[in-house]
């Protein structure tokens, strides 16, 4: 049985209740609703410039691994091997718009304008689902063909190509370029301070 001081019997029979422990008060509340507030208003912008970056640099490295990847198997085969711009997975478009996805596959035919049938396919990009634009700005690039000695076949007079890759905004601080030498190099590169790859 709970034993009581005579204080707290003379509060209670006088109709008193003895005080229970207080919650938050409505100041208190608002204090932590506003505090909340300020570091929501300071965090969700640097997340979404993380989230960015991470999206752009998955994007890129995605066609540099795709590339290295075709050069690797025309030298392990022995035979020319294509990567184009393709939106089906099948067959190579004449658009320079890379984000709409790619195939890789080698070239049996003499013109590497499409995989030859679905099994010879070795790689298929889809779609992006960003609304980012991968582009070769120079040359209109959409078909690399690398030969048995790693080497790019026919692409552009031997000056190379240089796709890059922008967010909605086109704002420099997230273009990336792809730099690909017709000797078979690839490296990707971050813009310059006019915007532009370097």
């Amino acid at each position: 049985m709970n034993q009581r001081s005579s204080s707290q019997i003379a509060y209670l029979s006088q109709g008193g209740r003895v005080p229970r422990g207080a919650g938050f008060t409505l100041i208190e509340l608002l204090i932590v609703i506003t505090v909340v507030g300020i570091l929501l208003g300071l965090g969700v912008p640097s997340f979404r410039n993380i989230t960015t970056s991470y999206r752009i640099a998955g994007e890129i490295n995605g066609l540099l691994g795709d590339m290295q990847f075709a050069r690797a198997e025309a030298i392990k085969e022995g035979q020319n091997v294509t990567i184009c711009v393709s939106s089906d997975g099948l067959t190579c478009s004449n658009s320079p718009n890379w984000q709409t996805g790619w195939v890789v596959f080698p070239v049996v035919a003499t013109a590497p304008t499409a995989a030859q049938n679905a099994a010879s396919v070795l790689r298929v990009q889809a779609a992006f689902s960003s609304q980012d634009a991968l582009v070769d700005q120079t040359s209109s690039t959409t078909t690399v063909t690398f030969n048995r000695e790693g080497l790019i076949n026919g692409l552009n007079a031997g000056a190379g190509a240089l796709i890059s890759l922008h967010d909605p905004t086109a704002n420099t601080y997230y273009t990336r370029c792809l730099q690909i030498s017709s000797v078979g190099s690839l490296q990707v590169t971050q813009h310059a301070n006019n915007g532009s790859c370097s």
